[in-house]
């Protein structure tokens, strides 16, 4: 497998799509008390609803409440009675029928008091009203993501930073039920080889396709020359759990193609946060995203997994 940076898979992903024309638009989200919503989920049906699980945050603050929202009249509302949690970032999967919702908390860091650390918390339940904290990840450790395998065993995708990981880099490990996320499967988790020591990604939403691999949306990441703008991008790769054995990155876009709109910070102008994937019958699929870190955008693209499932 050969690595690329990030500068190189924008110019492949713009010879592949040149001249083509994305659907792409804002979501609308209302009663936040003028918070922002960003860094959303795909929406999922739970409870009878077709919902999103959103990031709710002031412009000027990293604490955030994870919320549940549907769809009225084209805008996005909170659900009366849903949970909620202090956390960042959501993300949900299901296994063994059971809803899985995550998130990022943060807290201040022991080492730094002025600065913050973070791990990921995880929660289960029948649907977005039962939801109850089971387990959480590793200190210091985002994009932690599990997937139900065609056999019934769980996928675990890690991103350790530091020492193991560097930046951040994407790990894979398997267990047998919840019960067995523990930080020592997680930190001994095998690691792949995507990206160049400058630069990083994370799994954001795995996919079991027909054929038992897994389409990971992904998301990869670097810095100008200056060190100080932030360029994310969704991606893709391929992976195989019986071998292990996983593809190259892929784009699937980039800042410009969606609609022009705010950002928390400067710097931050360029982040595409990759929240999730719906695929359609006709072979498009519609990528839900966080937009620099202050809204939340969708654009339709052509389903990337489709060349992985024969």
């Amino acid at each position: 497998m050969k690595k690329r940076l990030c500068a190189d898979l924008l110019k492949e992903f713009n010879e592949r799509n040149a001249g083509k024309e994305f659907k792409t638009d804002k979501i609308r989200f209302e009663n936040v008390d003028g918070r922002d919503v960003y860094n959303i989920t795909a929406p999922f049906e739970s409870a009878g609803r077709t919902v999103i699980a959103g990031r709710v945050e002031g412009r000027d603050t990293e604490y955030a409440d994870v919320m549940f929202f549907e769809e009225k009249y084209g805008k996005w509302y909170p659900i009366e009675g849903a949970c909620t949690f202090k956390l960042q970032d959501p993300f949900f999967t299901v296994i063994g029928g059971e809803l899985i919702l995550g998130g990022v908390q943060i807290y201040p860091d022991t080492k730094n008091p002025e600065a913050l650390a973070w791990r990921t918390i995880y929660h289960r339940g029948t649907d977005i009203f039962s939801l109850e904290r089971f387990a959480q990840g590793p200190d210091r450790m985002k994009d932690l993501r599990l997937v139900e395998l065609a056999d019934g065993k769980i996928g675990v995708f890690t991103r350790p930073q530091g020492e193991k990981g560097g930046r951040g880099t994407i790990g894979y490990a398997e267990m047998e039920t919840l019960d067995d996320l523990t930080d020592e499967l997680v930190e001994n988790a095998p690691l792949m080889d995507h990206f160049f020591e400058e630069e990083w990604g994370g799994g954001n939403e795995i996919h079991l396709l027909k054929n038992g691999k897994l389409g990971v949306l992904a998301h990869v990441a670097s810095l100008d020359a200056d060190g100080i703008i932030r360029h994310y991008y969704p991606a893709v790769f391929c992976f195989d759990p019986e071998t292990k054995e996983y593809t190259e990155m892929e784009l699937i876009g980039y800042r410009d193609l969606f609609k022009a709109g705010e950002a928390k910070r400067p710097d931050l102008e360029d982040v595409v946060f990759s929240g999730g994937l719906v695929r359609k019958e006709n072979g498009k699929a519609v990528l839900y995203a966080g937009i620099a870190d202050a809204e939340a955008h969708w654009i339709e693209i052509d389903d990337p997994f489709i060349k992985w499932e024969n």
